[in-house]
C-alpha cells in the first residue's frame, strides 16, 4: 500500500452514493442541506453514511446543522511566489473586505501536486465550509477531489479539463485582443508577445485574443515566447523573442511582473520605448506605474475578482437559488508612456 493511499480519507462519496441507491450529486445536496432532494433519497442517504462511517465531517457538520463558520483559500504556487505577485495580495484583500462583518474566519493555504491528498483531507474533516481555489495548472486534481467530498468550491480563473465547478474570471480574451488592436493602431508591424504559462487558461486567453488581433490587422502571429508570471521569465522570453526577430517594433507582454524583466533586456538592448518597441502590460499592477517609462497595460480588477468569487461561494453556502456558473469580469486598457 502506498503513502498516499494510507492517508486517503474513509469511505467516499461515491460509496455513500452506492449504498444509498442515489447519484453523487444528490448525496452532495444532501451533504450540502441543499433543496430538490426526495425525502425518501435524503433518508437514504442519511442511512448510508451512518453505515459506512462516511465523515469527512462535512457531511457530519451537515447533518447536525453546524458549520465551520470558515473559508479557506487555496492558492497552486509557492509560497515565496504568492508573498511577492502583487496579484494574489490584490485577491486576499478582495476576499477580506467581503468577509468583512460576517464573522467568519479565513484559511489561506498554498498547494502543491504532492500536497493534494493531505490537503484534500483537511479540507474534508470539518475545518471548513468552502474553499476559494486560484492559480490551477492544468487538469488539478483537486478540483474533482473536492466536488466529490461534497465540498462547495469557486474557482478563480477558467479551470482547465473541469466542468460543473463555478468560476470567476477577468475578461483575458479581451483584454489580449484590444492589446493587439491598440499596438496596430500605433503602427507597429512586427509584434510579438510574452505570453502566460501553456497549461492555465489564463495564458491561453490572452494569447488567443492577442491573435484574433493582430489577425484583424493582417499582421503575422508568429513571434510568441512563454513564461510562468515572474520577472525573471520575462527576461528569458524577452531575450528569445530578440534573437528570433532583433527588428521587432512591439511587445504585448502577459502579466505587469513579466514586463519587469522584459523592460530590463530591452533597454539592456538599447531599445528605446517605446520610439524603437512599444510594450503592453497585463493587470495594472502596482508595478506599472513605476516602470522607465511608465507601462501601457490592460487593466483587470484584481481585488474585485478576490470580492466576487467570495460572494459566489458565501452564496452557494447561503442555499441562494439561480447562481450563475461563472462570472467573467472586465478589462479595460490603460494609456501611458510606453506604447
Amino acid at each position: 500500500m502506498t503513502e498516499t493511499a494510507k492517508r486517503r480519507p474513509g469511505p467516499r462519496i461515491e460509496e455513500v452514493a452506492r449504498v444509498a441507491g442515489v447519484s453523487k450529486s444528490t448525496v452532495s445536496r444532501v451533504i450540502n442541506d441543499e433543496q430538490y432532494v426526495s425525502a425518501k433519497s435524503r433518508e437514504a442517504v442519511h442511512a448510508a453514511i451512518a453505515e459506512l462511517g462516511y465523515s469527512p465531517n462535512q457531511a457530519a457538520r451537515a447533518l447536525a446543522g453546524q458549520r465551520a463558520n470558515a473559508i479557506a483559500l487555496v492558492v497552486s504556487e509557492p509560497t515565496g511566489r504568492v508573498l511577492s505577485d502583487p496579484f494574489f495580495a490584490g485577491v486576499l484583500r478582495g476576499v477580506h473586505a467581503e468577509l468583512a462583518g460576517r464573522h467568519l474566519q479565513l484559511l489561506l493555504m498554498m498547494s502543491q501536486p504532492s500536497d493534494t491528498d493531505d490537503l484534500v483531507a483537511y479540507l474534508s474533516s470539518g475545518h471548513v465550509d468552502g474553499a476559494l481555489l486560484v492559480s490551477l495548472h492544468g487538469e488539478d486534481p483537486l478540483v474533482p477531489m473536492l466536488q466529490e467530498i461534497g465540498l462547495p468550491v469557486v474557482v478563480g480563473g477558467r479551470p482547465l479539463g473541469t466542468t460543473g465547478v463555478p468560476f470567476v474570471d477577468s475578461d483575458n480574451f479581451t483584454g489580449g485582443l484590444e492589446a493587439a488592436r491598440h499596438l496596430a493602431s500605433l503602427g507597429r508591424k512586427r509584434i510579438a508577445t510574452v505570453a502566460g504559462p501553456k497549461d492555465m487558461a489564463v495564458g491561453a486567453d490572452r494569447l488567443s485574443g492577442f491573435k484574433r488581433g493582430l489577425s484583424e490587422a493582417k499582421i503575422a502571429t508568429d513571434l510568441v515566447a512563454h513564461g510562468d508570471f515572474t520577472p525573471e521569465s520575462g527576461v528569458q522570453a524577452m531575450e528569445r523573442l530578440l534573437r528570433k526577430a532583433p527588428g521587432l517594433d512591439a511587445v504585448f507582454i502577459a502579466a505587469d511582473i513579466m514586463a519587469l524583466g522584459a523592460l530590463q533586456v530591452l533597454h539592456a538592448h538599447g531599445k528605446r520605448i517605446p520610439d524603437d518597441v512599444a510594450v503592453i502590460g497585463f493587470d495594472d499592477s502596482v508595478f506599472a506605474s513605476t516602470t522607465t517609462p511608465p507601462l501601457t497595460t490592460i487593466r483587470q480588477d484584481v481585488e474585485e475578482l478576490g470580492r466576487t468569487m467570495t460572494w459566489r461561494l458565501l452564496a452557494e453556502l447561503a442555499g441562494e437559488d439561480g447562481l450563475p456558473p461563472s462570472l467573467l469580469l472586465p478589462t479595460s486598457l490603460v494609456k501611458r508612456a510606453s506604447a
